[in-house]
């Protein structure tokens, strides 16, 4: 009998790379045990640094992002847009890239904001 592998635990670092810019780093499983931590952690920096602009993920460590991890990512979207801040998915490996094309979440995800529309008068 063999044991199973040990399972890819999330592993987030955190760094303010300008004065209006932040970096999540992630490493292992996006899944549906760790989405909460994620989405906590990059809730944590957008109170933390108000004057955000920018919020870089690095997703160069993610061993495997599930249905959770993309809904993590959508509401992460969600939130840095109605605060004005520019979401980045950096270092994506193919398997994310495969998932967020299967699911029509690619260019939502990684598509420079839409300005807002000025009302008509």
């Amino acid at each position: 009998m063999t044991d199973a592998p040990p399972a890819r635990i999330l592993h987030l670092s955190s760094t303010l790379i300008g004065p209006d810019a932040f970096k999540i780093t992630v490493r292992g499983e996006l899944d549906v045990d760790s989405a909460p931590e994620f989405q906590d952690a990059v809730a944590e920096q957008l109170t933390a640094h108000a004057s955000l602009r920018s919020l870089h993920v690095d997703c160069g460590g993610l061993a495997l992002c599930d249905s959770m991890g993309l809904s993590a990512l959508l509401m992460v979207h969600r939130r840095t847009s109605t605060l004005g801040v520019r979401l980045h998915l950096e270092e994506r490996p193919p398997a994310l890239d495969r998932l967020l094309t299967v699911t029509g979440t690619l260019e939502h995800l990684t598509a420079p904001p839409v300005p807002p529309r000025l009302p008509l008068h």
